[in-house]
């Protein structure tokens, strides 16, 4: 489920969909039907500018990342930690900064951040291995020993490969305890509706926001913008996936 999970949404990114309307255009010339091949044309270029636009990405980030607002004030009752896995690729030749993609390094330093002002509490770091031969939580807690955590100090949870899991792992973890969640802003929303479901006691810490305004009107089309549109299709994608879920059960 979790492979053809990945594969349904890989196609449903917009690349794939603005590439799949070329192709559609590319089939309707090659059967000279020249007018729908046009059209197709056409809105393969509108939704690949639409897209690269920076309101229009801001946009459709900014609902995802202020469904919770920064934790500006740490509690001092909490204990635990907790941040969740993102991409990397293990290379001994790399830093180990560098092995990690920035979204990662970006919620590590929030929960490195919280750890420093928040005495005898505990980070823990969670995701699988995937295709690689070192695990992302285990990756982290290298970073986190670079920086002198103590080894006391780090969990790991490796086996989750998605957010639904890693709810189900800490669930099994840490029980009632209350604790603190540190994920990408744009991705707390979804990570609180499926620790809510298992009713765990999360206070979050979003981070990595992509969307810092409602986006530059004169501002020209860049790929960063298009990979920001892509990180909203992602998730809105899960949060749909979710209320499906929740219909057919």
């Amino acid at each position: 489920m979790f492979t053809l999970k990945k594969l349904i949404s890989s196609f449903l990114m917009p690349l794939p969909i603005g590439v799949i309307l070329l192709v559609v255009a590319i089939v309707f010339l090659y059967k000279k039907s020249y007018l729908k091949s046009k059209i197709f044309i056409i809105l393969s270029c509108l939704w690949f500018v639409l897209l690269s636009y920076e309101p229009v990405s801001n946009r459709l980030l900014l609902p995802l990342e202020s469904s919770y607002k920064d934790l500006k004030v740490i509690p001092n009752d909490v204990k635990y930690i907790i941040v969740l896995g993102n991409g990397y690729t293990s290379n001994e030749q790399l830093s180990i900064t560098s092995q990690l993609s920035q979204t990662a390094l970006n919620r590590f330093l929030e929960g490195y951040r919280i750890y420093k002002n928040l005495p005898n509490s505990k980070l823990i770091f969670s995701g699988y291995k995937g295709p690689d031969k070192i695990s992302h939580a285990i990756m982290q807690k290298k970073l986190a020993l670079s920086l002198n955590v103590n080894s006391e100090d780090i969990i790991t949870i490796d086996k989750p490969k998605d957010t639904a899991q890693e709810a189900v792992a800490i669930k099994n973890l840490l029980h009632d305890k209350k604790f603190i969640l540190v994920t990408s802003a744009s991705h707390m929303k979804r990570a609180m509706r499926l620790f809510k479901k298992l009713r765990l006691n999360a206070i979050a810490a979003p981070t990595n926001h992509l969307a810092k305004d409602k986006g530059n009107y004169i501002s020209s089309l860049k790929s960063y913008n298009l990979y920001k549109s892509k990180v909203a299709f992602h998730e809105y994608l899960g949060l749909l996936w979710e209320d499906i879920k929740e219909l057919l059960s």
